[in-house]
């Protein structure tokens, strides 16, 4: 009998160390990863083997039992690399291991926008993003609310579990945000322009619509900001397209300027109530450092550079106005000729 029984002992030593020790997963990448959707342990062990994490499906339920696996398993999506022990890959989902994804935020104009980069992202979908991101009172514990939503985003590529929950992420944004305006003297800068920081955002969003070019964008800063001290309307053709809420428009027609929204700075004089987008940071800094000038005009070269003319009267600046006009009439007639020829 007792040959029998350190017979069987021998055995079961031997089956859980090959299972929990020896036997690798299978697959042949270097790594490969994994969702955890609380489908339960069943569930997850037909998604490892299908994905050639584990050889088979008994002994995994088993030993997770063992180690009470389920009482703390959490959803999340966990990365594994080649040849990870069933112990090790136990021990990652009991102590809830999971790997970071990345965030890669740039330019965003819209809540709706937004809600869907971070479905596409993060484990909340879409449209529980939107009904969270279009609640004022969800945002007021950061001290925002939805029109200001957009100025705690400072577009940069963050790491964060993709279980992490909105709140959480606004939380972490907030945090980077608030690291971002309190370095470089950011703050100071500001409030030397008689702005708020929000406001400093606000403006950036709209000078980064206008051009690509830096040097530009620098005065262009300036020319908003003369508008602004004069008290005049700032014009500016991106809030109208925001107002259209139509990012595909290439021309600013006299119809669109009737529009009552509050982003039509054709109508109502200052800034807007809120972003039209998510400035880049290097934009946020060329506002702040924007140069003194006597600009209050500006207008696209007629070489389709992307440059700008400046201008400190209205004669001059339509002047260019007229050549820029023009010569966006002969390109528009062109592309008609050649899709009639099509």
């Amino acid at each position: 009998m007792k040959k029998i029984f350190y017979l069987v002992l021998i055995i079961a030593l031997v089956y859980t160390s090959y299972n929990l020790f020896i036997k690798t997963t299978h697959f042949s990448a270097e790594k490969t990863s994994f969702v955890y959707n609380k489908t339960g342990l069943s569930d997850l062990a037909d998604t490892l083997v299908v994905k050639k994490i584990i050889l088979d499906k008994p002994s995994f339920l088993f030993f997770a039992k063992i180690l009470k696996v389920e009482d703390k398993l959490k959803a999340g999506r966990f990365l594994v690399f080649k040849n990870t022990s069933m112990l090790n890959l136990l021990r990652m989902l009991r102590n809830n291991q999971q790997a970071s994804v990345k965030f890669v935020l740039n330019r965003v104009r819209t809540r709706a926008e937004l809600a869907k980069l971070i479905g596409s992202t993060l484990y909340s979908d879409s449209a529980t993003c939107a009904t969270y991101l279009n609640s004022n009172d969800s945002l007021a514990k950061f001290e925002i609310d939805t029109t200001q939503l957009l100025t705690i985003f400072i577009p940069n590529t963050y790491e964060m579990y993709w279980s992490t929950p909105i709140p959480k992420l606004l939380q972490k944004m907030k945090t980077a945000a608030d690291l971002f305006w309190n370095s470089n003297q950011r703050i100071e800068k500001a409030k030397s322009k008689g702005m708020t920081k929000n406001e400093v955002y606000t403006l950036a969003s709209i000078v980064d619509e206008e051009t690509n070019y830096d040097a530009d964008k620098s005065i262009i800063a300036s020319v908003y900001q003369n508008r602004l001290k004069k008290s005049m309307p700032l014009q500016a053709c991106p809030t109208i397209k925001y107002a259209m809420q139509d990012f595909t428009l290439t021309r600013i027609y006299d119809k669109y300027l009737s529009n009552p929204s509050p982003y039509n700075t054709y109508r109502v004089k200052g800034l807007p109530p809120g972003p039209i987008g998510t400035p880049s940071p290097k934009t946020i800094d060329l506002v702040l450092d924007a140069p003194t000038t006597d600009y209050i005009y500006f207008v696209a070269k007629a070489d389709f550079s992307g440059y700008h003319h400046f201008s400190t009267n209205y004669a001059e600046h339509m002047k260019y106005a007229k050549q820029y006009q023009l010569k966006l009439d002969e390109y528009q007639e062109k592309k008609k000729q050649k899709e009639v020829l099509k």
